[in-house]
Parts: structure tokens; C-alpha cells; sequence
């Protein structure tokens, strides 16, 4: 479904991306671990047309796409989920939700929107009950729904998730972990990029780790998980998966 090759990527004369090459099959969970600066935020917006890339290729569905708008990127299917939410906080729950369906807004009848709000409400029934309450009010998890939710509007065949736990608490954390999970069920591909390596590889089939704009290490989730050099970086001497 992805498949990158020797992507470079940067801000200024700033090179972040330094010949990132990875592949996603369809149907699959796929996370990029790495600490921060590592450069994984630049290759999610590097993706999607937010930022350009210097060289390099993006073959999305068997096109390229790293020469097109991040619109028409939504379009063929592909969407971000960016750290941090961004959700419309002046905006009900609901408008935000239909600004995410866009790039659908002209090729859906009434009858098709309302299929793709109830399938959201069917995920997170809150954002249903929340539905003409400003978003800037609710809670991080909330928001962290919504914005899942505004992404799936777009009828995405690829999420790009960008840290989805940061800052919420543990339990909320599972839920979110749990619905990636049921995304995946449901037709989606991920690609995930969490700094809480725990949780990611315990959901993820395959993980790349990432280090100052490059891939150092690449495998299946039980690989990483059970890598000397993964768990003392990033999974300390005793690590739990998140069900655990």
C-alpha cells in the first residue's frame, strides 16, 4: 500500500530525513518508535505534502504521490492524525467532524454523511452525546476521539497516527489502543508513531526504530520487543505490554 524510498526531508538547510526507505502492506499495524528529534513527526508530515521532500519517493496505491497537495493526498485515501489533536476548538463536535468529510462533501448524498457521523457515534458514542459542545471543551481523550473520528470522515484507506497517547492517562490510553485495533478490523492500515514503545509494539505486527532521521532497525513486533538494544532504550529493563 506505502512504499518509500530513500526519502529525504528537512526545514531550511535542516536535513531530518536523512534516505528513509519502509514499506506497509495493506491490513497492516505498523509502528516507528524513536526518541524525540528523531524525525518521525517530519516523516509523517513529509507524507502527507506538509512539508516537501528534497528526494527520494512516496508510492501510495501504486502512485507517486510526493509531488501532490496534502488534499488530494486525503482524497486517494491517505490522512494524518496529528500530534497534539488540532482539533477546531471554537467548533462543535459535530462541524468538526463534518469538516473532515470534506473532500467527500460533494460525492455523498445526505443520507451517505449521516452513515459515515454513525459510524463514528458507533466507535465513540461520547462524541454523539458531545455533539453541540464546543470542542475546545472537552476532555484530552475526548479530543484525542474527535480527532480520530474527523479523520476516519474522510474515508481514509491509510491513518498516519501521531503520538495518540500523549498526554492522556493510562486507561484512556488502552481505549485508544483498543480502537486502533478495531480500525484495523475494520479495513484500515496504520502507521503509527508513538513514543510509548510498550503499547505500540504490543498492537503493531511490524516496527521500524528511528534515530536522528533514519531507520537503524526494522521487524516484526515480537522482534523489537524482545531486542536487547529496543528494550533497554526504549522499554526498560522490565517491560509490560499494555494489557499487562
Amino acid at each position: 500500500m506505502l512504499k518509500v524510498r530513500s526519502l529525504q526531508a528537512g526545514y531550511g538547510k535542516l536535513k531530518v530525513l536523512k534516505s528513509i526507505s519502509l514499506h506497509i502492506s495493506p491490513g497492516e499495524i505498523v509502528t516507528i518508535i524513536g526518541a524525540n528529534g528523531a524525525g518521525k513527526t517530519t516523516l509523517l508530515e513529509t507524507l502527507v505534502a506538509l512539508i516537501d521532500a528534497r528526494s527520494g519517493s512516496i508510492v501510495f496505491n501504486n502512485e507517486n504521490i510526493e509531488n501532490i497537495s496534502p488534499e488530494k493526498i486525503v482524497k486517494k485515501g491517505c490522512t494524518l492524525i496529528p500530534e497534539g489533536r488540532h482539533v477546531f476548538n471554537t467548533l462543535s463536535v459535530k462541524e468538526n467532524l463534518i469538516l473532515g468529510g470534506y473532500t467527500k462533501i460533494h460525492h455523498r448524498s445526505k443520507e451517505q454523511q449521516q452513515e459515515a457521523l454513525d459510524y463514528i457515534y458507533s466507535l465513540f458514542p461520547i462524541l454523539n452525546e458531545r455533539g453541540t459542545q464546543l470542542a475546545g471543551t472537552l476532555s484530552g481523550g475526548e479530543q484525542q476521539m474527535l480527532a480520530i473520528g474527523r479523520a476516519l470522515m474522510s474515508d481514509p484507506k491509510l491513518i498516519l497516527l501521531d503520538e495518540p497517547s500523549i498526554g492522556l492517562a493510562p486507561l484512556i490510553v488502552k481505549d485508544i489502543f483498543a480502537t486502533i485495533q478495531k480500525l484495523r478490523e475494520n479495513g484500515n492500515t496504520i502507521l503509527l508513531i508513538e513514543q510509548n514503545a510498550k503499547a505500540a509494539l504490543g498492537i503493531a505486527d511490524r516496527g521500524y526504530v528511528m534515530e536522528t532521521g533514519q531507520i537503524v532497525l526494522e521487524g516484526s513486533a515480537d522482534d523489537l520487543l524482545n531486542n536487547n538494544d529496543v528494550q533497554r532504550a526504549y522499554l526498560g529493563k522490565d517491560y509490560k505490554s499494555i494489557d499487562e
